[in-house]
């Protein structure tokens, strides 16, 4: 049951972090000017593909 629940908690993670991947510039639009939209968009990007990772590896591990 605790190995369940962590994979549903490793999926969970992995949908955040694909989410912030395809919407980084549309969440950007929201909270940065327009001179900052670029380098904001990449740091989503990328905290986006680290948190993937991170509930990827999650879900490895507990299977």
């Amino acid at each position: 049951m605790l190995q369940a629940i962590g994979i549903l908690i490793g999926i969970l993670i992995v949908l955040v972090g694909v989410i912030m991947i395809y919407d980084a510039r549309i969440i950007t639009k929201r909270f940065f000017g327009f001179g900052d939209q670029n380098d904001a968009s990449s740091g989503l990007k990328i905290l986006g593909f680290i948190i993937t990772i991170v509930g990827g590896l999650i879900i490895y591990f507990l299977k």
